[in-house]
């Protein structure tokens, strides 16, 4: 338990701090949300003024924050100038479908990559190893975005796969399995995208970290007793290779949420990422700091996952 409130303590200070220097950064930055307004004759500059008081973009630094934190406790995230409604429920749907992308993205790259990776370590040297290490080289160096632009065209040349968006109107009228045939065809592209941008990276850190595992000298004594190949890999390897493995699962949730986003603009899938870019072009400083904030917690949730896992697969840690 001294651990678990260690973690959240540190994760709380983190949020808070991640907060602060957003929102300081967003309402520092010239202009506002009416700015735009003061171009249109019929607007006068006493109803700017008036709207720009109603909404507190007149106040102190320190007092928005405070009457933000204050909106935070109420869940509400603050007010949506374009909207003029609270935050989250803009957020609520966006948010889902993030974290949907994301975490069949995460589920795929992961199953692709410890097979491969381990597979990898165990032909070291060979044939095997040579093909897999000039793959990843390869889609290391394709940009993301020319391989989410490659998955579109691929879309729209063969049309196997839908352009955009979540499900097709007609669906939702054909039953549960038509439905949900129809959101998988819509999930699948944006999925694997995002999957492969995240695949190499992980390959090679479960290559490296096998290959620790099957060179140490207890693998080896183990090896000289005459223990088969398959039990030493499944049964002694694979789980001295864990920690670094767990950690890279936390590491990993980050590069989901970041590749994600911009997965959804290309590929539009109605994500955080075109909402955070229509946001930014529009001044709704609110919702940025809100879609900043969430993008935090998925990741020290991802983070503090992996700890708690390292803690029940670990006893060094738990003595400590």
């Amino acid at each position: 338990m001294r651990y678990l409130a260690h973690r959240l303590i540190h994760a709380t200070l983190l949020l808070l701090a991640i907060s602060f220097f957003s929102f300081a950064l967003l309402q520092l930055a010239p202009g506002d949300y009416f700015d735009s307004m003061r171009l249109n004759p019929q607007m006068s500059r006493q109803t700017l003024t008036g709207m720009r008081s109603e909404y507190g973009l007149d106040r102190p630094l320190p007092v928005r924050y405070g009457h933000w934190l204050v909106s935070l406790l109420h869940g509400q995230l603050g007010v949506s100038l374009a909207s003029r409604g609270p935050v989250a429920p803009v957020l609520r749907v966006r948010a889902r479908n993030t974290l949907v992308l994301s975490g069949t993205a995460t589920l795929f790259a992961w199953l692709l990559a410890l097979p491969i990776g381990i597979w990898s370590a165990t032909k070291r040297g060979g044939w095997a190893d040579r093909i897999w290490s000039v793959a990843t080289s390869a889609l290391l160096t394709i940009p993301d975005l020319v391989l989410f632009l490659g998955l579109l065209l691929l879309a729209i040349r063969t049309g196997w796969f839908p352009t955009g968006g979540m499900r097709t109107e007609a669906a939702a009228d054909l039953g549960l399995w038509s439905s949900a045939k129809d959101f998988a065809l819509h999930l699948i592209l944006p999925a694997f995208g995002v999957a492969l941008v995240s695949l190499p990276v992980l390959v090679r850190h479960i290559r490296a970290a096998m290959i620790e595992a099957l060179d140490s000298p207890f693998l080896r004594a183990a090896r000289g007793h005459g223990i088969p190949n398959s039990r030493l890999l499944f049964r002694y390897a694979l789980p001295a290779a864990s920690n670094p493995l767990i950690s890279l699962l936390g590491f990993s949730v980050a590069t989901m949420l970041s590749v994600s986003a911009l997965a959804e603009i290309v590929l539009s899938w109605p994500g955080l990422g075109p909402l955070l870019v229509e946001s930014i072009l529009s001044r709704d400083v609110y919702v940025v700091v809100a879609i900043v904030m969430l993008s935090s917690v998925f990741l020290v949730a991802g983070n503090l996952f992996a700890d708690l896992l390292l803690f029940a697969s670990d006893p060094r840690i738990r003595m400590e």
